[in-house]
């Protein structure tokens, strides 16, 4: 989202390409969730479960650069690039409440603020849009908890690495959630005033996808 309204909207949005180099990238992504999983609760290979989480991190990087230099931005990728995202938001947080590493209050309050997110969709789309523009607190927020869980989980472990890696886990984790929710409270303000401020239209096709605000 941006403090500069819904005229965001109207500005040309990315192709419907499929079969591109950042597109590939965000699949792979997407396979390495069940993979963190299995490594999590199955054998516990944490250090394996690490590499999967820095090489997610590595593809987030890299499939938005590529996607600007090469000039391949998508329908597609607008839409695998935040559902990856979140997909690995959600099975970290899941993987680390089953080990007892986090509460689960904190494994609970990231999905509930996404279904708040997505509940807001409908409302948008009386208005002819099916989101609305980025905002920087949400990509600060998915910033802080893709350090922060890494970190959580480099902590469940003996040493001064693990209790430093706990300390800075847990430090990003805070922030990310704090972040996170402020993000999702002024997007529906936004969607609120949107509401008031303008009148009902159908959805276009051209709209934005789901915004990619962590």
């Amino acid at each position: 989202m941006s403090e500069t309204g819904v005229g965001a909207a109207s500005v040309p949005g990315p192709r419907p390409l499929v079969w591109t180099v950042p597109n590939a990238l965000s699949a792979l992504r997407l396979l390495g969730v069940p993979l963190f999983l299995w490594l999590v609760l199955g054998p516990e290979a944490d250090g394996w479960a690490l590499a999967v989480l820095v090489a997610s991190g590595l593809t987030d990087f890299l499939d938005g650069w590529l996607a600007r230099k090469l000039d391949q931005q998508s329908v597609v990728g607008q839409i695998l690039d935040p559902v990856a995202d979140r997909l690995y938001i959600l099975a970290v947080v899941v993987g680390l409440a089953l080990r007892d590493i986090i509460p689960w209050w904190m494994a609970v309050s990231l999905p509930l603020r996404d279904l708040l997110m997505w509940g807001l969709v409908p409302l948008l789309r009386t208005r002819g849009y099916s989101a609305l523009p980025v905002h920087f607190l949400g990509k600060a927020a998915t910033f802080n908890l893709l350090y922060a869980f890494p970190l959580l989980l480099l902590g469940d472990g003996d040493g001064t690495v693990a209790t430093l890696a706990e300390v800075f886990g847990w430090a990003f984790a805070i922030w990310g959630i704090g972040l996170y929710w402020w993000a999702g409270i002024l997007y529906a303000w936004q969607v609120r005033k949107l509401l008031l401020t303008t009148e009902r239209r159908p959805a276009r096709a051209s709209a934005r996808g789901p915004a990619r605000d962590g």
